[in-house]
């Protein structure tokens, strides 16, 4: 008698083909060749008018699956092409689905896919604390520039959170750093080097002293909403 197939897995086994071909349409057409240059990107972004505002929303959907890139350097060369508030919401309703997606792959094939998608050194390094913080971890890491957020949203699906709050976290935690990048890039803002620098210093700060008393602090609030 013939094992009957998970509802899902025509689902899983479309995604997966799409995917593939989208990195394959990425490559034919010379974006990865385009990555040299801010100029070069929103050329390249620009060439596919007057479709270039979907075209764009799937380079960022791509960037999280498949793209070796931050979403916030596509961001920028968004910016420049179309503005700052067009690009960040395409950018951010990009991100928020290639997030969902790739969390969602790992939850339906499990270790060994995000083994290889991963890499077991990276899943190593993650896991354990993705695993015991949970999610205190992933709000912090999501804020922070200096985490690999992707990578991130694939080993998260190998935890027992569930996919509604998965989705709340990067809805509130994604969006700010795209957001910077958007308005830098459509010169709504500039920031000095002296104020980047100092960001980034409390943000180290401000993220050790959460990853120490966060449980504490999640706890705490947990009692007096029961309460």
């Amino acid at each position: 008698m013939l094992k009957k197939q998970p509802k899902w897995l025509p689902v899983l086994l479309f995604t997966l083909v799409l995917l593939c071909g989208g990195a394959l349409l990425l490559w034919q057409t010379g974006f990865f060749a385009s990555l040299g240059s801010l100029e070069n990107m929103r050329a390249y972004i620009d060439r596919f008018s007057p479709y270039s505002h979907l075209f764009y929303f799937i380079i960022q959907l791509l960037s999280v699956i498949v793209a070796p890139i931050p979403s916030n350097i596509t961001a920028l060369a968004g910016a420049l092409l179309f503005g700052a508030w067009p690009a960040f919401l395409l950018t951010w309703g990009a991100v928020t689905l290639g997030s969902v997606l790739v969390f969602w792959l790992a939850r339906a094939l499990g270790q060994p896919f995000v083994d290889r998608f991963v890499g077991e050194k990276v899943s190593a390094k993650y896991m354990d604390l993705i695993r015991r913080k949970r999610d205190v971890f992933l709000f912090l890491a999501f804020l922070f520039p200096f985490f690999p957020d992707d990578l991130l949203c694939i080993l998260a699906g190998l935890t027992d959170i569930p996919m509604g709050r998965f989705l709340m976290i990067t809805l509130l935690t994604r969006p700010w750093g795209l957001l910077v990048s958007c308005m830098v890039g459509g010169s709504v803002v500039s920031i000095p080097v002296p104020v980047m620098v100092l960001i980034g210093v409390v943000g180290i700060i401000l993220f050790l002293v959460c990853m120490k008393y966060g449980d504490r602090w999640e706890q705490k609030l947990l009692e007096r909403f029961k309460t």
